[in-house]
Parts: C-alpha cells; structure tokens; sequence
C-alpha cells in the first residue's frame, strides 16, 4: 500500500515468543504500510521521520519505547508478548484484525499523562539549573525505596514549597493514573483511570497509622528531600532506571510536558481489563457456584 504510513515496527526477533507473534502481525503491517522501518528495542531511533510504532513485547517493553517516543508525539500500539499485557492491549490476533483502523488515517488514540524526575543535591539552587535541565521522563511512577542494610529511611514530603509531612519506613511512590496498577495498587494505593491527570503518592510500610495514600492535582510540584537513607536507598524511575540517594538530596517532581500517545484498542475497557487481568474484586470460592 504505498499510500500508507511509515510504520516503525519494535521488536526483539530473538526473544521467546516474538518470532510467532510477528507471523501474524508483520503481514498485517505490510498490507497497509507505506514503508516499514525494523528496528530492536535498543537499537536508536531513525533519524528519518516516521508516522506511527508498532512495539511488540510486555509492558516493560511497552514503558521503555513509550518514553522514547513521547518526546516525539508519535503514537504507538503495543501488541503483547508477556505475562500480563497492560499497557501492550493488542494480541497478534487482534491487532491483525484492527490494522487498517490502526495504521489508517484517524486510529484510536489515548493521551496518557507522564511525570518528569530531577534529582537536586543540597548545594542546588533550583533556579539555577533551569526549568528544562535534568529532567527524566516516566510514564508509570517514581520509587524512592529503603535498599540495603534495609533499615527504615526518613523522607520529607514538599508540597509547592508550602512543606509537607515526613514519614519514616521503607520508601515512598510517586505515580501517574497509568501507573497506579502498577505498584501503587500493590503498596495499596488507589486505582486512578488512565484519563485522569493527577499524582497519587502512596507511603511503602510507613511507620505510622495516619500516613495514608492520597491524589495530587497534576500541576503540584512535589520534592521529596532525603533525610536518613541507607547506602542502597535508590530511586527507581519505571522499574527500569535507577540512581542511588544521598543524604541531603532531593527528588522533585511535576505533570511532563509530553504525552504518551497510545492507539487503543477498540475492543478494549479500562474497568473491564482490571476485572480481567489483575482480578479485580475477586470474591471467595463458593460451593455453589
């Protein structure tokens, strides 16, 4: 189809399970592309400009090419080749069956909001390092965790520089909606919907009984200042990038300027996929039913 758009197709050829996967979903590409650029996972991205990314892999795959392509405004289907498939919401089948609505002229897309992480040191002036410098990209979450000799930790919490609590214990995260099934749900923070703009910060065994999740609006700025760390106390940006904390530091916060564009699939539901995938409300076994 030579009218069609410049697909930029992700994938690990020699991972398990990619290979049978892209049987069934590069054919459909090619039917429908104009011109197909392949590429690994982490391989750079071509200089030359393409129109939409087809990436195949979990969820982790799906956040690392997600916050690559951000910056780019280029709008990605995520077909899924893990565990839980997320974020990734096509299977081979499905993104086969809704190609010509995916790479055609008006895909369904979802605007998702990201967060972007500075780390600051204590001699910082915040004003001096420029509104645009040191910023890392997230689209799940921010995790400041204890590590080792896992004693508790202490943060202090800013909130636009109004102040804030501090809370002893094992760390603390920072999310998006996107994120809030991630790990937030699992340190029992709340299910925010992905089309909300807000920043859910959730305490991870917080020495306290009054220290509870709460939402943010999205244009807060929030600091998080290291006041007692372990020597492995590390910030983790998506589960994937790590950089370990000082005492003294602080981790700021804010709503990222770019968005993840995600092509939706048409068949899917939010609440339907949490009632789906992680189980959702699951109620004992009953002998009757």
């Amino acid at each position: 189809m030579s009218g069609g758009p410049h697909v930029l197709l992700v994938a690990d050829r020699t991972r398990s399970g990619i290979p049978e996967v892209l049987s069934t979903v590069e054919p459909a590409i090619e039917r429908h592309a104009g011109e197909i650029t392949r590429i690994g996972p982490h391989e750079p991205l071509p200089d030359t400009p393409f129109d939409v990314a087809v990436v195949l892999g979990g969820d982790g795959t799906i956040l690392g090419q997600a916050r690559r392509l951000a910056v780019r405004g280029t709008p990605l289907a995520g077909v899924n080749v893990g565990r839980l498939g997320f974020l990734a919401e096509f299977d081979a089948g499905g993104f086969a069956g809704a190609a010509e609505l995916v790479l055609g002229t008006t895909p369904p897309i979802v605007e998702r909001m990201t967060l972007e992480i500075r780390v600051e040191s204590p001699e910082d002036d915040p004003g001096d390092l420029g509104d645009d410098e040191g910023w890392t990209l997230a689209l799940n979450d921010c995790v400041v965790t204890a590590g080792a000799p896992f004693r508790m930790i202490e943060l202090g919490i800013d909130f636009n520089g109004h102040g804030g609590p501090h809370l002893s214990g094992d760390g603390l995260i920072v999310s998006t909606p996107t994120g809030s099934t991630a790990y937030n749900v699992s340190a029992g923070g709340p299910i925010v919907h992905p089309t909300c703009d807000a920043l859910v910060v959730t305490p991870l065994a917080v020495h306290s009984l009054a220290f509870r999740p709460v939402v943010a609006g999205a244009d807060e700025t929030i600091a998080v200042t290291a006041v007692r760390v372990n020597e492995g106390t590390t910030l983790v940006i998506d589960g994937q990038l790590t950089r370990h904390l000082r005492v003294g530091e602080r981790v700021r916060l804010r709503r990222g300027a770019p968005r993840v564009r995600l092509i939706h699939d048409p068949r899917a539901e939010f609440w339907s996929t949490v009632v789906k995938k992680m189980r959702w409300a699951t109620g004992p076994t009953y002998r009757d039913r």
